[in-house]
């Protein structure tokens, strides 16, 4: 049976998607199910609507509660810390377990990690340091979660491309952080002074895209969701967008790999320096040595000079890639 839905349950269902706190969606959510049409048609969706008014509900007397229990600290390693986030069952274990070293319980049950499981993601010649967290939902929430997200130097959102709603997934994850005063960016946008709380710049993942039907369902969560994050279709079990997503992540974290050289001798291509893109000669000599910056006298490079072995001064700012030659 048609669902036919009034032009005032659509324009509610509207705001519920662009709402940006508990209490605007909670509105939205009583006004659709007081709009929507009671018919046989329509059972579902009605059901889907009391669940979700049920769980913000659940959600705002969590935050209300004081928190308790374990703290968490997960000290970073590597060349960045991105941490991962999303609904029960979304594919963060399964992640780690296909990028990293680490051995995370992957099961079909929800809330399988209990405690930050931290693993290392090999990217070029550098490892980059992933955390999965605890499944967040409005119906199960550890209050220690959020500091470490804000620790952390990025975000990756999963959502499952097979379950039944991955939109609202991405908005409810989203939204959540937003209620603990995390606000993500697109990887390209710059920290905005209006924004209240810790900024974090964020991709999404789209899990299982092997899957029958998933890329139909992929194409309609890019078109619907709200957050305006980059959304990256993956499969951690085939396998498929994971190359992709070690990258983006590499970009998100704005880094450049630097190779030092000591002179009269050839450069150690095996341990590059990660320092921040648009840094200059004097940083990078920070870097390498915190006593190098007030006895730098000038620098040499291969790569981004103008010609092999050129003599740099101290704001000459650094490629990816660049071989430095420090003389003090």
């Amino acid at each position: 049976m048609p669902a036919n839905l009034s032009p005032e349950y659509i324009e509610a269902e509207r705001r519920y998607r662009a709402a940006k706190s508990h209490e605007e969606r909670l509105s939205c959510l009583e006004e659709m199910l007081s709009k929507i049409p009671k018919h046989k048609g329509t059972e579902k969706m009605q059901a889907g609507i009391r669940r979700k008014i049920s769980q913000l509900k659940q959600q705002a007397e969590a935050q209300n509660r004081k928190r308790k229990g374990h703290s968490y600290k997960v000290n970073a390693e590597g060349a960045g810390q991105i941490v991962l986030v999303g609904a029960p069952n979304t594919g963060k274990s399964a992640l780690l377990a296909a990028v990293t070293n680490a051995e995370p319980e992957v099961a079909d049950y929800p809330f399988t990690t209990r405690a930050p499981m931290p693993g290392m993601m090999p990217y070029l010649d550098i490892r980059i340091q992933l955390v999965d967290l605890p499944a967040i939902s409005s119906e199960h929430l550890e209050g220690w979660v959020a500091d470490v997200i804000k620790a952390a130097d990025g975000v990756l959102i999963f959502c499952d491309l097979a379950s039944d709603d991955p939109v609202v997934q991405i908005d409810e994850s989203v939204a959540l952080l937003r209620d603990f005063g995390i606000e993500l960016l697109p990887p390209t946008q710059e920290p905005v002074p209006e924004l209240r709380g810790n900024q974090k710049k964020a991709i999404i993942a789209a899990n299982k895209i092997d899957l029958p039907d998933t890329r139909e369902m992929f194409d309609l969560v890019s078109e619907m969701q709200t957050s305006l994050l980059p959304i990256l279709a993956v499969s951690c079990v085939s396998g498929q967008g994971l190359e992709t997503l070690k990258h983006q992540v590499f970009e998100l974290l704005k880094i450049m790999r630097v190779y030092s050289k000591q002179p009269g001798k050839p450069p150690d291509m095996n341990e590059p320096f990660t320092i921040h893109r648009g840094a200059n000669l004097m940083e990078f000599a920070g870097v390498v040595h915190k006593d190098f910056v007030e006895q730098l006298k000038y620098g040499r490079v291969w790569g981004s000079g103008k010609f092999e072995g050129q003599i740099i001064k101290h704001d000459h700012i650094l490629q990816d890639g660049d071989i430095v030659e420090l003389h003090l």
